[in-house]
């Protein structure tokens, strides 16, 4: 892999190169030989996540960050291009970002803020895996910045800070009988009905803040009940995910759940905050400002909250639609990937 080849042939190559969740170690190896080509980045591999950093004294320092795995493939390789897209699995998600961090660390030699290019493993799955966080655990020095730059998937735009994430179940009980004599139990599948009626009914709130609006969303994504076709069933649980405004921390989310399901048993399974817009911030404002971009709100998660959480301002930045992440379809616009790297280069080279 040339990481100064032209972008869209290094973005071609990393789509080439599978990288499923827990199965980056091939696209590790070669970013990590790519960097270590380069005389004035040093590297560091942890796990199947590779950082490289100029060290060059400079008054601040910003990371510049993307995730290697994809979400499993879908008859989607090998990349193709046709015309001004580039289709293939995680090209959008975020194949095309990392080729432009990848670019930009082995071709800016000298620039004026010092860089930390971080590029990751197992972001697409449970949070306990994720490359960030065992970096964070074993080496945050190395995470250390003014501010943070992920390459995820904004349109070539700024998404400023991210949704929190809420899981949890919901159980109804009943008495289990047998259904030939059903009168004689309580099915509890029938009455989940009104769990479910109550959430959709639910109307999500809009919380706006710094002058972005996040929708909020609730909805049941699991129904799991019954242990045989001849019994009626004692219990039924409903998995419901809660995306919250950045605002609520994680246990105002949890209680918000609760309290609209407070005769029921409600067992939280994971809650992760989300991380506020932060636009008011010096090194936040000052790109944004130089970028000329009209922020929007993240509609989603992101590692923009792992950073936040470390105490330092994040945001969204990066080629591709994101409504397009984790399609069959999914591409990333040529256009798009030359407008990242141009500006993200003008930035840093001052």
């Amino acid at each position: 892999m040339n990481p100064t080849a032209d972008l869209v042939d290094l973005t071609r190559a990393l789509v080439d190169i599978p990288s499923e969740s827990g199965d980056e170690a091939d696209l590790a190896d070669a970013v990590e030989a790519a960097l270590r080509a380069c005389a004035h980045l040093t590297v560091e591999r942890i796990g199947n996540s590779v950082v490289a950093r100029t060290e060059s004294g400079r008054a601040e320092r910003v990371v510049i960050a993307g995730h290697l795995d994809t979400v499993p493939a879908a008859g989607n390789l090998p990349s193709r291009l046709d015309g001004e897209l580039l289709y293939g699995l995680g090209a959008c998600d975020m194949k095309g970002g990392v080729a432009v961090a990848l670019r930009l660390a082995a071709t800016l030699d000298a620039p004026v803020r010092d860089v930390s290019y971080v590029f990751y493993e197992c972001e697409e799955v449970s949070g306990d895996r994720n490359g960030l966080n065992r970096i964070a655990a074993e080496r945050p020095d190395l995470l250390e910045a003014d501010l943070a730059i992920l390459m995820e998937p904004s349109d070539a735009g700024v998404e400023a800070g991210c949704q929190g994430v809420l899981n949890a179940d919901i159980t109804v009980r009943g008495e289990r009988a047998h259904t030939a004599r059903s009168w004689m139990g309580v099915n509890a599948a029938h009455r989940a009905a009104a769990v479910l009626q109550r959430l959709d009914d639910h109307t999500a709130e809009r919380i706006v803040i710094d002058g972005l609006e996040y929708r909020e969303g609730l909805n049941a994504v699991a129904v799991r009940t019954g242990v045989a076709e001849n019994v009626v069933p004692d219990t039924c649980v409903i998995t419901v995910n809660l995306r919250f405004a950045p605002s609520r921390s994680a246990g105002q989310a949890e209680a918000y759940l609760r309290g609209l399901f407070p005769e029921y048993e409600v067992e939280v399974t994971e809650v992760v905050p989300g991380a506020l817009p932060g636009l008011g911030q010096g090194p936040v404002a000052s790109l944004v400002e130089f970028l000329g971009a009209t922020p929007r709100p993240k509609l989603g998660w992101t590692d923009v909250a792992r950073f936040a959480a470390l105490g330092t301002p994040a945001l969204n930045y990066g080629p591709g639609d994101p409504t397009l992440a984790h399609t069959a379809g999914e591409y990333v616009p040529v256009g798009q990937l030359r407008e990242c790297e141009a500006r993200l280069a003008a930035w840093l080279s001052g």
